[in-house]
């Protein structure tokens, strides 16, 4: 899917508000990530960052360097609408695989899992994860933990630990990557949490 079709997929999702993966909220495992940050100036990529709950929250914890990036203006707009006082020039509406900037922090909900699960495309997330972060910097987030099936179209696409492992070890330190012990009830025992520290 080129960078164009991928825009009007996920605009239109939006606009038919066909938004399944939308909890309305900061996932249980981020929101405990974040508040035992002590670094309230650590500059936050959130990429696929649909409503921005997450940056939402960081916002209310006073984080003061916040960037949300999504391939559609829709979400972004919502998000500026909450929150007028956000910034404009941190609402970034572009391509992740082609963004360009360095960031301590990019915190990952739901967006590894929306692209087609080819092999490449995951290497490919992998390595521009690490492109796009400072040295020893961290991805934190959240990567779903169930089979793939033959159907590149159904999303969430899910994965393995191990499958996910071999995309990010070239790249990372693997701080912890398991099992969520608090994920929210309709996606309890499918997430795995993970931290990974650029090498």
């Amino acid at each position: 899917m080129n960078s164009d079709a991928t825009k009007e997929y996920w605009s239109q999702r939006y606009k038919d508000n066909s938004t399944g993966w939308d909890i309305g909220s900061p996932s249980t495992p981020l929101k405990t990530y974040i508040d035992q940050l002590k670094d309230r100036n650590l500059k936050i990529l959130i990429p696929g960052a649909g409503n921005a709950y997450e940056a939402e929250y960081l916002l209310q914890q006073g984080f003061t360097n916040i960037y949300i990036l999504d391939i559609s203006e829709i979400p972004l707009q919502e998000f500026k609408q909450r929150n007028p006082e956000f910034p404009s020039d941190r609402l970034l509406c572009d391509d992740f695989f082609t963004h360009k900037n360095t960031y301590d922090l990019i915190i990952e909900q739901t967006f590894f899992c929306s692209f087609p699960p080819l092999p490449e495309t995951r290497a490919q997330y992998a390595k521009h994860m690490a492109d796009l972060l400072n040295p020893n910097g961290k991805l934190v987030g959240l990567w779903f933990d169930f089979p793939l099936t033959d159907d590149l179209e159904k999303r969430p696409f899910g994965g393995s630990k191990e499958e996910y492992l071999e995309y990010f070890k070239p790249y990372f330190d693997v701080k912890t990557f398991e099992k969520a012990y608090n994920s929210i009830a309709p996606r309890a025992g499918n997430e795995l949490f993970g931290i990974f520290i650029k090498s």
